[in-house]
């Protein structure tokens, strides 16, 4: 089991030296990969929860983000090119890149690019969105009906781009003619791409046999939910004819995480639950869960409130040299 950083670049006050000083951790400790979060607004209705939709549209939870509109957060983009600057060896990328709010040629360019800038550390989270009032802040609002349709095309033109001298695109989202875009990304065919979304297993498995991808990123999963999604695109992979299997997947997770001195009610409550806040035997037979259950790396999440940099930068600790060591011997 590999470990991520999920940099807490989203909160009401957070400071670039804050995400320097666990960046650095993340890289002495020799985790896998560091990663950005993508929030273009916060509404102010967000701050009455009248969101259109619940937050990451998942059933349970408010209508409403946990950061207020006023909140000092820093745009996750921006920060790769920056990790890529500041790391020479752990991976780095954004989970997830929201494709609508992106012209998909300018992006492909602006990621290959990045790609030499950490000499081939470069890993691509795509997603569609979710929230109406970003992607009319976007000016991508009459994208939201097809939003799925847009990741898609994004992925086509990226792959297309990175494996060409030369590439043209006919779509509904881009349609140019024969192009040079630059340099080539250092990996080839390109960077490995993680996908995100609403867990549905067959047009999951649509886009691991067509596009090559890489890995999965979900959001609070417990073992339970890993173990089901896990065989849920399995099955969806055996009915088509590829020779790809979720084996072959990192499967991934953003899970909000603190160790506390005693231990707390671990009860499942969706997707609020405290699933990886707890003591540290907690945390350790949690993470053995999620082993067996075959979650490949925990991205390892701050939470948006309450939870001093100070402490996170302990806990990675505790959870590197403590509890992981006893999480790979079980």
């Amino acid at each position: 089991m590999k470990l991520a950083l999920y940099l807490p670049n989203f909160r009401d006050k957070v400071t670039v030296k804050e995400l320097e000083d666990l960046t650095e951790l993340a890289e002495e400790l020799d985790f896998d990969s560091v990663w950005t979060l993508d929030r273009i607004v916060v509404p102010e209705s967000s701050d009455r929860q009248e969101l259109q939709y619940s937050f990451g549209m998942m059933e349970g939870l408010p209508k409403a983000l946990p950061v207020s509109a006023r909140g000092e957060w820093f745009q996750g983009m921006p920060l790769i090119p920056w990790l890529a600057a500041k790391t020479s060896k752990v991976r780095i990328g954004m989970s997830i890149i929201d494709t609508p709010y992106r012209s998909p040629g300018v992006l492909a360019a602006e990621l290959a690019t990045i790609d030499h800038l950490s000499n081939g550390r470069l890993n691509v989270g795509v997603g569609s969105g979710w929230m109406p009032e970003e992607f009319a802040a976007a000016s991508a609002a009459h994208i939201f009906p097809k939003r799925h349709k847009h990741v898609r095309e994004t992925i086509e033109i990226m792959q297309g781009i990175w494996g060409n001298e030369l590439f043209e695109y006919h779509g509904e989202f881009a349609d140019f003619e024969s192009c040079g875009f630059g340099a080539k990304p250092v990996q080839q065919p390109g960077p490995p791409i993680y996908f995100s979304g609403l867990k549905d297993p067959k047009r999951s498995a649509a886009r691991i046999a067509k596009y090559g991808l890489s890995g999965w990123i979900g959001i609070q999963d417990s073992p339970e939910d890993i173990r089901n999604w896990r065989g849920s695109i399995q099955r969806e992979l055996d009915e088509l004819d590829t020779p790809r299997s979720v084996d072959d997947l990192d499967i991934c997770s953003m899970l909000w995480t603190v160790i506390t001195d005693v231990d707390v009610d671990q009860s499942p409550a969706g997707k609020v639950t405290n699933l990886m806040v707890g003591s540290e035997g907690q945390i350790t037979d949690r993470l053995k869960s999620y082993k067996e259950a075959g979650l490949t790396m925990p991205l390892i999440w701050p939470p948006f409130a309450d939870v001093p940099v100070s402490k996170t930068l302990d806990d990675l600790k505790r959870i590197k040299n403590d509890i992981m060591p006893k999480v790979e011997a079980s």
